[in-house]
């Protein structure tokens, strides 16, 4: 069995928003919709997204590169600095995407960092209405270090 470990999330989350071009739109109409809800929180985003965000609801939203221009990553980066709580990231699975690569390695820091991840619509209005969003929460985390070294010592070579 894997130990864990306890990461306090706070009242205020850090929430990125990102989506792929053909989901900028359906991103927009939610982040409307939840306005008053986001604006309670720390936003970050990629690139276009954080300038159409940041235009059309007025709020306070940290740019950063664009996806493809290493955004991505650097919200990959955010998250397993504990910089990054919640992730909303409308992507579109009918489109090739350049960047794949980026994306895949960003939805598994996600997992492994146990954030709350939304890749659609539906699942971003579970979890943005959840009462969980106004308060602290303690995230559970697999101590991937721990299982590593058990790991070693379990096929360690005696000499």
């Amino acid at each position: 069995m894997d130990s864990h470990r306890i990461i306090k999330m706070k009242r205020v989350k850090n929430i990125a928003l990102i989506a792929h071009d053909n989901r900028k739109e359906d991103l927009l109409e939610w982040a409307r919709f939840n306005k008053g809800t986001l604006s309670m929180h720390n936003l970050y985003a990629t690139g276009t997204t954080g300038q159409l965000l940041s235009k059309e609801l007025g709020l306070n939203i940290t740019r950063l590169k664009s996806g493809p221009l290493g955004g991505d990553q650097q919200v990959g980066a955010m998250i397993a600095e504990g910089k990054i709580d919640f992730l909303i990231f409308f992507c579109d699975p009918l489109e090739p995407m350049p960047h794949d690569p980026d994306v895949k390695a960003l939805i598994r820091l996600a997992t492994v960092w146990n954030i709350p991840f939304a890749c659609n619509r539906a699942t971003a209005d579970f979890l943005i209405s959840s009462h969980l969003m106004h308060e602290e929460y303690e995230r559970r985390l697999i101590d991937y270090e721990a299982r590593r070294k058990k790991f070693i010592e379990k096929f360690r070579v005696v000499k």
